[in-house]
């Protein structure tokens, strides 16, 4: 038996499941304790930050690993550090896994296809096949209640944006361009999604209605993401004025309003928690590439520990959905690996799972 079948196989003898990985140090510039949950011997990479990637008990979550001759999906529970690999995929596409709302399924995109598998073994369904003539394009998001998805579909001088119906695959087209699409976002509680076009922030209605562009402010867009309850979209601005700092606003899409909420210590990506009181963000800047975390009601960062990755802009965080724990992704080791940081000392609890 070769070296890396005997590790396929290590953990408890159940096929596909491998042994922890978790490594502990304390962070060189805050001391804080980080856990390396993945090896960085292989890659590991997260889902996009508006998908969903950690169950709601923060019992495990999903992820992308190259570990073995293609990459594939994998469980990776939270307590134990064992993975499991939950796909048999050509060509996945690492940023579009999300976990269905009981945490029992995952959607995801492979080649030309949209599956549903489950989270406890090598079990899919197809859902949908892209159209003749089409790829999919940048973006793949469940809506909260996992009844549709929205993805792009692409070809040559024309990109769409698509919405799936899980339970049969019907597709209908909501918008249609020339331009780029991209980062489709159902919107929670309402029939409605978020979108990009060239760079721009678009908002459309399930049934293609009231397609519009987002009065945001103007500068370069980063982040953008719906809050919890569907109302706003909080997203990072890069000021015109590159002397002002990259900061954090909120966008009322019912009433155009748009508000400034913090600035940020040169945040180029970001997340919140549950309920949007607490943000993480990888700063941009060279002499302090730390992962921040940012309380909106007081406007005051700490720093958790160094991202130091070689592309902050590819540094992907979550909160738990208790707010007690944040998990990111960094090649700060050589290889994009995922780490996890306790924040339950800094951040009031946000219990979300149902009991």
């Amino acid at each position: 038996m070769s070296a890396t079948a005997g590790a396929y196989l290590a953990a408890d003898n159940k096929p596909g499941t491998y042994p922890s990985e978790i490594k502990r140090y304390a962070d060189e510039a805050t001391e804080f304790n980080v856990f390396r949950l993945t090896d960085p011997a292989h890659q590991s990479w997260l889902p996009a930050p508006y998908n969903r990637a950690i169950s709601k008990k923060t019992e495990f979550l999903i992820h992308s690993n190259d570990r073995s001759e293609s990459v594939q999906a994998y469980r990776l529970d939270l307590k134990s550090g064992q993975s499991r690999v939950l796909t048999q995929a050509t060509n996945l596409v690492t940023g579009s896994l999300t976990l269905a709302p009981d945490d029992h399924e995952f959607a995801y995109l492979a080649g030309q296809l949209l599956y549903m598998g489950r989270t406890n073994g090598l079990h899919a369904r197809e859902v949908y096949r892209a159209e003749d003539g089409f790829q999919f394009g940048n973006g793949f998001s469940l809506s909260e209640d996992g009844l549709v998805a929205a993805l792009i579909e692409e070809k040559p001088g024309l990109s769409r944006l698509r919405l799936i119906t899980m339970r049969t695959g019907a597709a209908a087209t909501l918008v249609e361009s020339n331009e780029p699409l991209s980062d489709p976002q159902p919107r929670p509680k309402r029939a409605g999604l978020l979108y990009r076009k060239a760079g721009e922030l678009w908002a459309v209605n399930y049934d293609a209605a009231q397609n519009r562009k987002l009065r945001i402010a103007p500068g370069g867009l980063g982040t953008a993401l719906w809050s919890g309850d569907g109302r706003t979209v909080d997203y990072l601005n890069f000021p015109l004025d590159g002397k002002q700092l990259n900061n954090i606003r909120e966008f009322t899409p019912d009433t155009n309003e748009d508000l400034f909420v913090s600035a940020t210590t040169q945040f180029v990506t970001f997340n919140h928690n549950a309920d949007t009181s607490v943000f993480v963000g990888a700063s941009g800047s060279k002499a302090s590439p730390y992962l921040l975390l940012l309380v909106r009601s007081v406007k005051r960062e700490l720093a958790l520990c160094q991202h130091r990755a070689s592309d902050p802009r590819q540094v992907t965080a979550f909160f738990s959905p208790n707010s007690q724990r944040v998990i990111f992704q960094s090649d700060r080791d050589g290889k994009m690996a995922i780490y996890s940081i306790a924040v339950d000392r800094l951040v009031e609890d946000t219990e979300t799972a149902e009991p």
